[in-house]
């Protein structure tokens, strides 16, 4: 008879288990509030390409009847990115498990280690976002966030666009002043949905104070590739889930007294066009004008 509240083999599968439908049901609520519909599926090793326009543009001081120059617009590829897995692995040692007990030893430092796996992807996100080559200013955070969605619909003038806003947390409560939100967390983001109108914007510390970023749904991609079947599945036990975005191995090292968890995933989040991001600069109001945003 097995001990009583002895740790089994199904309880580690099932610790696996939620691990991956937590990481996986992030990964979903942030595709909803980029808009997106799905992850885009693609093989170990895939070059993932973006893009820049590079604008020539001459004198537009033309005198009647002369020949009008030609100005140039060229798409050129910018950055290129290459899906790759990253690893990770973490070792718990029996002291630790026999003081701590074992959940807050090894289940609540799993968590720990998923929530800052998430973090590593928003940071190479936002890093991506701040090269964007696009420039719009306006006063205020209001005027700013109007004037890149401005741009944007012009840009992408025959796509149905779904903007996307990412601010400094900071630079929105300060517009917002006293009047009361509702704030919606994922993936460690706080975000609001279609605020006053402009689409879904996404506060981060990542964004810098003064600046906002703003692109469309369209432009942004999440890019992996599946840990399910083929040979990686054949050689390795790692537990996933049907979407194979992540797997996790746990594992009793007998030659070190410890437990091991083993993280894999390869997944990638990148806009394909530097040109279609807006880098946005909130002016601040002159003396004596009145902020058009909260009119004060």
């Amino acid at each position: 008879m097995a001990e009583v509240n002895a740790t089994v083999k199904a309880d580690l599968v099932a610790q696996s288990v939620d691990f991956t439908e937590q990481f996986t049901a992030n990964v979903q609520t942030l595709l909803q509030i980029l808009g997106k519909t799905r992850v885009t599926t693609l093989p170990l090793g895939s070059t993932i390409q973006t893009y820049k326009s590079e604008v020539t543009k001459v004198d537009g001081a033309v005198g009647e009847n002369e020949l009008i120059p030609l100005s140039k617009v060229t798409r050129k590829k910018a950055d290129t990115y290459q899906l790759e897995f990253n690893k990770w692995r973490k070792l718990i040692s029996v002291e630790a498990i026999q003081s701590a007990g074992f959940t807050p030893a090894v289940t609540d430092t799993d968590n720990k280690l998923r929530r800052e796996i998430q973090t590593d992807l928003k940071t190479k996100l936002f890093a991506q976002l701040a090269k964007g080559t696009g420039t719009a200013s306006g006063t205020g955070f209001q005027g700013a966030v109007a004037n890149a969605l401005g741009q944007l619909a012009v840009l992408f003038e025959d796509t149905d666009v779904q903007t996307v806003v990412f601010a400094n947390p900071l630079d929105f409560y300060k517009y917002l002043g006293n009047a009361s939100v509702t704030v919606q967390t994922a993936f460690g983001l706080q975000y609001i949905e279609n605020f006053l109108g402009m689409g879904t914007v996404i506060f981060s510390g990542s964004v810098p104070e003064g600046k906002v970023y703003a692109t469309v749904a369209d432009n942004l991609n999440v890019y992996a590739a599946s840990l399910n079947g083929g040979s990686v599945g054949q050689a390795f036990d790692f537990v996933t889930d049907e979407t194979g975005l992540i797997g996790i191995n746990h594992e009793v090292v007998n030659n070190t007294a410890s437990y091991q968890t083993v993280i894999i995933s390869a997944l990638a989040m990148f806009a394909e066009r530097l040109d279609g991001i807006m880098v946005t600069t909130i002016k601040e109001p002159s003396a004596g004008t009145a902020d058009p945003g909260t009119g004060k």
